[in-house]
This record gives structure tokens, C-alpha cells and sequence, in this order.
């Protein structure tokens, strides 16, 4: 069992932060994480640019450069998988895997909001292939399958439930619904599927401890773009400071000029 398959296993869940960038990724690892994950949002605004508009050849470039960043093992956002079709959705995995991941997530989120679900017949296909893609890779690769249904506005566990038992029947390692409010919700999910089951703190609305999650059964938690969207939301708020009253308190908040140039002088010794 490789490290990262190994991390949920355990009793208690593990946290998996979101870096979006060499640095943030060794800043992470720095602070005694286990494992990382990317966050398609996060990088996406680290690029100037909306997410979802990134290439497939970008995003995996970038993977490359989180893969390279640490030690630690690494589980790639790769969105829809860069195609509908699951032929296209197994070519990424294979082409992910090359990069060095330890594992990736795919959503049931079309990119179209007029229609935004993939239907259950495509998505339990698409997850399919992508699990075949996985296991005929020579190494362990930990594939997470997303039910999106409550990130784009129908909150509706039944069928949330339904299609992680799905994924779960199509061997997907790790089933994950962004989104869900309450803990009746991530236990009912939970008790649902025979995975390991991800959920994801940060969001706006209720915010759970680990103990709690824990208990409710979760064995993976991730930030998401939680991590980015604060490291932009405390810009902007030091930015109105400068602007709006002529003062620079935001500094005292800032991270040491030193301790950051150690962490980063460790790693320059050993590349």
C-alpha cells in the first residue's frame, strides 16, 4: 500500500491542503502535512484567469511543478478531465499519472450551466473508464470520483448518494460531494458508500472540526481554493487599508521575511 492510499486508512482523517504554486506547496509540506492536493480555482486565479479555462496541457505542467515541489505525495483537481467522452477522461489519467501523481479527482460537472450534471449513464461511464485507466497503470494511483450536484444547485442528497454508490460499484478509491451543509449530510453519505469519503472545510456555510468530521465518519478533508481565496482576500484587505485610511497595520499579519527564506533556502540545498 503506497503512503497516500495508506493516509485513508487510518482512524482519524487526514487533512490534505491545497497549494497553488511551488512556494505555497513547500510552505505546506513545511508546517507538517501529510499529503497535497492541487486546486483548479486556486490556480486559475493565481493566473488571472476564471476557472475552468486552462488547457489540459497547462494543468499538468503545473501538477509536474507541485509533484517536484516536496516529498510529499500529491492528488491533482483535473476538473471534468479535460473531455465528455470517457475515452478522453482515461487519456488524462494516464497522462496525469506520467507526471507523478499519486492520485486525481474527476467530476460529474459538464461546464455548461444550462445544463451543468453530466447525465447518470455518461458519468458513471466516464468513471468507469478512468478507474480502468488507473488500474492499468504500473504504479498505485488513487482515483477520487466527484458528485458536483450540490455546487451547482440541486441539493439533492438521493441522487448525490446515488451516483457516489456508483462511482463506489465502478471502483473508484475515494468519493467526494463538494458542497454538503450539514453533518446528517457527510454521515448519511458516508454510511452510504464502502469508500473513504472526502469532503472539503472553507466553504462558505457550516464549518466542521476534525474531530466531528471524524466521527461523522469522513477520512479525507480538503481546503479547496480556501487557502488561495485568503491569501487574495488578505491582499485585497491590506490593499483598502493603504487606500481607504493611509496606513500599513496589515504588516503586522505578514509572514517573517526569514522564516519564509528559510524554508525555501532548505529546499535550494537539496535540489
Amino acid at each position: 500500500m503506497t503512503t497516500f492510499r495508506a493516509l485513508h486508512e487510518r482512524g482519524q482523517a487526514f487533512v490534505i491542503p491545497n497549494p497553488w504554486d511551488v512556494g505555497t506547496a513547500r510552505v505546506l509540506a513545511s508546517m507538517g502535512f501529510e499529503a497535497l492536493a492541487t486546486t483548479s480555482a486556486g490556480l486559475a486565479f493565481s493566473l488571472g484567469v476564471p476557472e475552468g479555462l486552462l488547457g489540459r496541457d497547462e494543468v499538468l505542467n503545473h501538477c509536474r511543478d507541485l509533484v517536484n515541489a516536496t516529498d510529499l505525495p500529491v492528488s491533482a483537481d483535473l476538473e471534468k478531465g479535460f473531455g465528455d467522452n470517457p475515452a478522453a477522461v482515461a487519456e488524462t489519467v494516464i497522462l496525469a499519472a506520467e507526471t507523478g501523481l499519486a492520485g486525481c479527482s474527476i467530476e460529474d460537472h459538464t461546464g455548461d450551466p444550462d445544463n451543468p450534471i453530466f447525465d447518470f449513464g455518461l458519468t458513471v461511464d466516464r468513471i468507469t473508464a478512468a478507474v480502468d485507466a488507473a488500474r492499468s497503470l504500473p504504479g498505485d494511483f488513487v482515483l477520487t470520483a466527484r458528485a458536483e450536484n450540490f455546487l451547482h444547485g440541486r441539493p439533492d442528497l438521493i441522487d448525490t448518494i446515488k451516483r457516489l454508490q456508483a462511482f463506489d460499484d465502478a471502483g473508484a478509491d475515494v468519493l467526494y460531494a463538494p458542497g454538503l451543509q450539514t453533518l446528517d449530510e457527510i454521515q448519511a453519505v458516508c454510511d452510504a458508500v464502502s469508500k473513504p469519503v472526502n469532503v472539503v472545510m472553507g466553504m462558505p456555510g457550516a464549518v466542521f472540526g476534525v474531530p466531528e468530521l471524524s466521527a461523522a465518519g469522513v477520512k479525507r478533508i480538503s481546503i479547496g481554493s480556501a487557502f488561495a481565496r485568503l491569501a487574495f482576500g488578505s491582499l485585497m484587505s491590506a490593499c483598502r487599508e493603504i487606500l481607504d485610511d493611509g496606513t500599513f497595520g496589515f504588516a503586522k499579519d505578514a509572514a517573517g521575511f526569514a522564516e519564509l527564506d528559510g524554508i525555501f533556502s532548505s529546499y535550494q540545498q537539496r535540489d
